[in-house]
């Protein structure tokens, strides 16, 4: 079965291929599915999260936040968390799991942690209040981290195989706060997350765009099963795999900054090789990921290439 292929290659298990997660089309050939529990893009535009903050877009990804939900830290005790018993919440996921049991299926967060944080009370303001202001920080990642863990509670209660998060820390060369910063503070809070889900029987999904090699040791130690990278292009790959190669499953696809827009089928195919080589060979160890980005320019051609790359060199044995 597709869930035992995914298994297999998180746990360094020896799957039969390389499994491939469709992000955003073709789902039907995905070995991995995800179902939202957490309603970022809701209204009829979909330009409203359950959290109050709005998208403004002028293309066809996912747009910026227009403002932040509050402008002061005055208005923090004002800030309600979504219902996490709201009825309906999970009847996508029921749906999804009764028709697909032989996938594996994860509860997506979607945005969270800092990042949805950041959207409510403003990038510079949180930035600014983790030196200055430290308690109103603090505060709002109760509220923030706390909807979470009430909403991973829920999904235990479904056959769902693991939790996704979405968290971005880095920039293309750095991460966004230093490596002190971000152990003293997020770290403490993101390991209390990964036992509550490890305890409950499922696997952590962690993705964050940019740059963050310095934590990725810590994102290993507190419980990262799979980590999605998605800029492989700015990493230095051979070194990737022999520091934390067989130490966690990657989940990366071929660059949709460079070579997967722009790219030959040649090229495309070499990226796929080195993703498999440098992350792919600890009889497990990568997961391909498949994102349609025409909005930025990938072709419709580029896009099957990078299929066919990871299924035709994604083989074991």
């Amino acid at each position: 079965m597709r869930k035992d292929e995914v298994r297999k290659a998180i746990e360094m298990e020896g799957p039969k291929y390389v499994p491939i997660f469709f992000f955003n089309r073709d789902q039907e050939q995905s070995d991995i599915l995800q179902v939202d529990i957490q309603n970022h893009f809701g209204g009829a535009g979909e330009d409203i999260s359950e959290w109050g903050f709005r998208w403004e877009r002028t293309d066809g990804t996912m747009g910026q936040a227009r403002k932040p939900v509050i402008t002061d830290w005055e208005q923090l005790e004002d800030i309600c968390p979504p219902d996490a018993e709201r009825p309906g919440r999970f009847d996508k996921t029921e749906a999804v799991i009764g028709a697909n049991k032989d996938r594996f299926i994860t509860a997506g967060l979607g945005l969270s942690g800092f990042t949805v944080m950041s959207l409510i009370a403003g990038f510079e303001r949180i930035l600014e209040a983790l030196y200055l202001e430290r308690n109103k920080v603090e505060r709002l990642a109760e509220i923030v981290f706390g909807f979470e863990n009430r909403l991973i509670c829920r999904a235990g209660g479904y056959a769902i195989h693991a939790v996704g998060f979405a968290d971005d820390w880095g920039t293309q060369s750095s991460l966004i706060v230093s490596p002190e910063l971000w152990r003293e503070f997020f770290k403490p809070r993101y390991r209390r997350q990964f036992d509550l889900i490890h305890r409950l029987g499922m696997k952590v999904i962690f993705h964050s765009c940019g740059y963050i090699y310095q934590i990725i040791p810590d994102l290993i130690e507190i419980g990262v099963d799979i980590l999605n990278l998605s800029q492989p292009n700015i990493f230095d790959l051979n070194q990737l795999g022999l520091d934390f190669g067989g130490r966690v499953c990657f989940m990366c696809p071929i660059s949709y900054q460079t070579t997967s827009l722009f790219g030959s089928k040649e090229e495309i195919f070499q990226a796929a090789q080195k993703l498999i080589q440098h992350l792919g060979s600890f009889s497990g160890g990568l997961i391909g990921y498949i994102e349609d980005y025409q909005s930025i320019g990938m072709t419709e051609e580029n896009y099957h290439y990078c299929i066919e790359a990871f299924r035709t060199l994604g083989r074991y044995g």
